[in-house]
């Protein structure tokens, strides 16, 4: 059927001109009906996302370059300056990344961060630096404190005017100033801020005029010095453990200790959040420096997200004989008083033994550029055969940095209590960041907060029963050590006031 001028052609049937006028209604009604279900469907399916682009951190001062969907670029970046961090094959943290829209999520450790997407690589991040400006001492300084003014969270916490410390630490820089002079600097701009975690890493060259300034500088000690003795953590811990085991069961680590405190309560000792992974350390590097040298020199040529696995395998494999062998206790001591950190993937890992599902445990969020990012909720996975009777931690003033994660977890999980007294207060997560001459320096730029949003950085996790430890390092370490029977007894004691 066909419609021209009004009239419908048809070889037999005659139609009026209105109802060839209805014929074109009903024609146009379904032809739009179709492009309107068109239009949905199309608006049903997803955008052609890439995490192809450029891509900027939220808090955190780093951008991204993901280019062909093979390799990425990571930068430090400042408002002076934009360094290469990292350049691989995009395979290596392809598993940790996670897109949604224009945002990406990154996870490295136990933090997801956050970027966005950005039109392009600022145009810092073009040249490459020459090698006179990478050594210019004040270029150095300024890329440090353009760092330290956007990242560092506690200004207000330590009480610090940035600009007028800027200033006076600046002016102390001249053009006689020497690599070393740049270095005492830095550390002593990053002690005036009272920066629990942070540090400052140099090259062989600074070390060795830092030595022959020392060297040239000495003069004969005549002040009396003590003779009490001096303990290392993992020494003081070995004390305490051998002294409180009635049973010992510890298989294969030296960084976990466990076994029978009494007949009815287990005792896990932890040393310390990291050297668990099983690194390809050179034997003649070993013999060189030393294990735990050898063993950073060995990670930091790592993707840091492999190298945090590696943590974690390796805690895992020993927290499977541990709690195979603790299960049947009425109760379990974790006793972190001697542990100076490492990574809170461990100290998660270790926890998630003692949550039978998922639950949120803590919360950080990033100070940068006056402001703070989202606060991000941190969880730990539970475990399907958890232990959930009484569990108590035994915490003190040494107890710092990722054993502080694991500390301030366990405020959210009800049958485990705190025994000893606050832990360090060294909260923050380090922000690791290179300067334009090499060397690498960390600043603390994050908030890291319990379940009701309240922080301890300075003045430490609270614990449940005080046992009024001394703060002073090697005074706590001689009480523990010169009384480890009694030291015993006080922790039996609380455990019973709690139970």
């Amino acid at each position: 059927m066909s419609c021209v001028n009004g009239a419908v052609l048809h070889s037999s049937v005659q139609f009026h001109p209105n109802q060839c006028k209805m014929e074109y209604m009903r024609l146009y009604l379904t032809l739009g009906l179709m492009a309107l279900l068109w239009s949905a469907c199309q608006r049903e399916v997803p955008k052609n996302e890439t995490i192809n682009g450029v891509w900027t951190s939220v808090g955190s001062g780093w951008i991204m370059d993901i280019q062909d969907s093979t390799r990425y670029a990571f930068y430090d970046l400042t408002s002076i300056s934009c360094l290469p961090n990292r350049e691989a094959g995009l395979d290596e943290i392809l598993a940790d990344l996670e897109l949604h829209g224009d945002t990406l999520s990154f996870l490295k450790g136990v933090i997801t961060y956050k970027f966005i997407r950005t039109a392009a690589l600022p145009e810092l991040c073009g040249p490459t630096i020459n090698t006179e400006k990478s050594k210019d001492l004040l270029y150095n300084f300024e890329v440090f404190a353009e760092t330290v003014k956007a990242n560092y969270a506690f200004m207000q916490l330590n009480k610090i005017d940035w600009d007028a410390l800027y200033r006076e630490q600046k002016a102390k820089l001249s053009t006689n100033s020497t690599p070393a002079d740049l270095y005492l600097l830095i550390e002593e701009t990053l002690e005036k801020l009272n920066d629990n975690h942070a540090y400052l890493e140099g090259d062989a060259d600074v070390y060795a005029a830092l030595e022959q300034q020392q060297a040239d500088g000495v003069e004969e000690d005549t002040e009396a010095v003590d003779d009490l003795p001096e303990y290392g953590d993992f020494q003081v811990a070995d004390l305490v453990s051998e002294h409180y085991f009635k049973e010992e069961l510890t298989k294969s680590s030296w960084l976990m200790r466990w076994g029978r405190l009494t007949d009815s309560i287990g005792y896990i000792q932890v040393k310390s959040m990291w050297l668990y992974a099983k690194l390809d350390i050179p034997q003649p590097l070993i013999e060189e420096v030393g294990y735990v040298d050898a063993y950073v020199q060995t990670f930091h040529q790592m993707y840091e997200g492999a190298y945090i696995e590696q943590e974690v395998a390796g805690a895992a494999t020993i927290m499977d004989s541990v709690m195979q062998d603790l299960s049947g206790m009425s109760a379990i001591v974790i006793d972190v008083r001697f542990n100076g950190g490492g990574q809170d993937a461990i100290s998660f890992e270790i926890l998630s033994r003692f949550l039978a599902e998922r639950q949120r445990v803590a919360s950080q969020k990033l100070w940068y550029d006056g402001q703070f990012s989202p606060t991000l909720s941190l969880f730990i996975d539970g475990s399907p055969e958890a232990y959930t009777r009484p569990v108590y931690v035994l915490t003190s003033p040494q107890t710092g940095s990722a054993a502080e994660a694991f500390s301030i977890a366990t405020m959210a999980i009800p049958h485990i209590r705190r025994i000893g007294s606050a832990t360090s207060g060294a909260m923050s997560t380090a922000l690791e960041k290179t300067l334009p001459n090499g060397w690498t320096f960390s600043i603390s730029n994050e908030i890291y907060m319990d379940n009701q949003g309240r922080q301890y950085e300075n003045v430490g996790v609270p614990v449940d029963f005080e046992l009024n430890y001394p703060r002073d390092r090697q005074s706590f370490f001689r009480q523990i050590a010169n009384n480890l029977e009694a030291d015993k007894q006080q922790v039996l004691s609380a455990i019973k006031a709690l139970e």
